[in-house]
């Protein structure tokens, strides 16, 4: 059918040829697209959640190697502890009461600046709570 489409000496790709490659280019577009956007989505919560893990560990070894039980943790980094700079700490001081680990005021949070609708919460026990 394409040859009688083309004369004898002519060569290259047919108008529909290159229509169906450009549909299907656009179809695994459509496809590729959203996924990559959730994959993203993913892994700025993990990144968010991570950051909250590691600052709460840092400052269980932190109030377990310092004699003081009244040292506060800073939201702006614990001894040892950097804070990444994508995502954002709010929220009070972690505080060592005794050895219980408590919060100055309210908990604190923590979001990914790529998605900041998405708040995970630090709570006292070291648990991460997503909306």
């Amino acid at each position: 059918m394409l040859q009688k489409l083309r004369k004898n000496d002519q060569k290259g790709f047919t108008l529909i040829e290159l229509m169906i490659v450009i549909a299907i280019i656009g179809i695994l577009a459509a496809i590729a697209i959203p996924n990559f956007l959730s994959y993203r989505t993913k892994g700025q919560h993990a990144a968010a959640m991570s950051a909250a893990k590691n600052f709460y560990n840092t400052s269980v070894a932190y109030f377990s190697d310092t004699t003081t039980f009244t040292t506060e943790v800073d939201t702006t980094g614990a001894p040892s502890w950097t804070p990444d700079p994508n995502v954002i700490v709010a929220g009070s001081n972690l505080q060592d009461n005794g050895g219980v680990l408590q919060y100055a005021g309210a908990a604190m949070t923590f979001t990914h600046r790529g998605d900041t609708t998405t708040v995970f919460t630090l709570d006292t026990n070291g648990n991460v709570s997503a909306p």
